[in-house]
């Protein structure tokens, strides 16, 4: 993708996401059913149809009618009930039986609860203090009036979001298009799980592992056969096919020895690289690149350096695609358990446990944090940043963290 000299200075984990996000746009919106629309983003603002409430309604089961009336004995006319309004409008000295929900009839404004009353008979009751109007009435669009911006574009769309989307009746919602994504891991020395390993052979973790992180971030996951062996042969027909789809992820191939082939051979098939190493542990050998409209990650092939640079910049750049309102990871606060030491050339980014436990989010380092420990990434739920410097940082100290997402 570029010239392999290596440069001088690493680019700080900013400015690599800087880039990545300057080559990040949303892709055109579709129409998505509402039953579909979960964990999707708004393509668009969207406005509200009706009023809502779309009629003054009650906020109590007991009796509609008119505030200015009380205290005094009212003649029962009548049920409002949900879906069966009470047609007639109220006159002095009526009241009208109302459920929670029902329409307020015409004239009435106020809504006394059952249990505020004394029933007289079957047809009278007795209210005992006055009411000011509006009592337990929800006033016609009290909640969003017809026309109003109901969710901003870029908004995600979670169960309240859909449920408001629903009460104004639409049935679909233009929602960022999925990216579709192809995922190509690099190396003679990966077989599949089931294969027989022979001296020398690995089964390939990143792939699986890079499917799934690749689900948690709404795209479609295209497979690419399987390992490219660590010919310019195979890795050209891998990465051909891979750069059909919207983004490439692939892992491995990056660095500098005689095999690390991606970078060449991408720049062979027209990927511009946008950069190459960041000064970051793991993750150092990452690349990013662009083709056309095709957005190119070259992730490292360890997995957990893998793991830590899509948490880091694929998973953003992805939301990004889907019209989410930043293209930035979703960094959050927590403190350290116990000290950690620094790096002096590289940002670190340290696979913790995570204990909110106490109200503030403590975040304990596991033993075992090379790159190559995946097993022990496994029992992780969140990765800290432990910014480049010398010494170390005490216990307690404010860092930011990820979540990793399991689902």
């Amino acid at each position: 993708m570029a010239d392999e000299s290596p440069p001088t200075k690493l680019l700080s984990i900013e400015a690599a996401l800087a880039l990545v996000a300057a080559n990040v746009t949303a892709l055109p919106g579709e129409d998505v059913e509402l039953e579909h629309c979960y964990g999707r983003f708004l393509a668009e603002d969207l406005h509200a149809t009706i009023d809502l409430p779309p009629f003054a309604s009650s906020a109590m089961d007991g009796y509609a009618l008119r505030a200015t009336e009380a205290p005094v004995r009212l003649r029962i006319v009548g049920e409002s009930a949900a879906g069966s309004p009470y047609r007639g409008a109220l006159r002095a000295g009526e009241a009208v039986v109302i459920s929670t929900g029902a329409v307020v009839p015409a004239d009435a404004d106020a809504v006394v609860p059952l249990e505020d009353v004394t029933a007289v008979g079957d047809s009278e009751i007795e209210l005992p203090a006055a009411l000011e109007p509006g009592t337990f009435v929800r006033r016609r669009g009290s909640d969003i009036q017809r026309g109003e911006r109901l969710l901003a574009a870029g908004t995600r769309l979670g169960p309240a979001q859909i449920g408001a989307a629903a009460a104004v009746g639409l049935a679909s919602l233009r929602c960022g298009r999925r990216p579709s994504v192809a995922v190509l891991t690099t190396g003679s020395e990966l077989r599949q799980a089931g294969d027989r390993l022979d001296e020398g052979d690995i089964y390939d973790a990143n792939a699986p592992m890079l499917r799934a992180a690749l689900l948690t971030s709404g795209a479609r996951v295209e497979h690419v056969p399987a390992a490219a062996a660590d010919t310019r042969d195979a890795h050209r027909a891998a990465l051909a096919q891979a750069l059909e789809h919207d983004v490439v992820v692939s892992s491995g191939g990056v660095s500098v020895g005689a095999h690390d082939l991606v970078r060449g051979i991408g720049g062979e098939l027209g990927v511009r690289e946008v950069f190459w190493r960041v000064a970051l542990r793991p993750g150092k050998p990452l690349t990013f690149g662009v083709r056309g409209s095709t957005l190119v990650f070259g992730l490292p092939g360890n997995p957990v350096s893998s793991l830590v640079c899509f948490e880091l910049f694929v998973r953003p750049a992805l939301l990004g695609l889907q019209s989410a309102p930043t293209v930035r990871p979703a960094w959050r606060s927590g403190s350290l358990a116990v000290a950690v030491e620094r790096n002096s050339q590289r940002d670190d980014l340290i696979r913790v446990r995570s204990d909110a436990s106490g109200g503030s989010v403590v975040l304990s380092p596991l033993g075992g944090q090379q790159s190559h420990q995946i097993a022990v990434a496994a029992q992780a739920d969140a990765v800290a940043l432990i910014p480049a410097g010398e010494g170390g940082l005490p216990a307690g100290s404010p860092v930011a963290y990820l979540p990793l997402q399991a689902f």
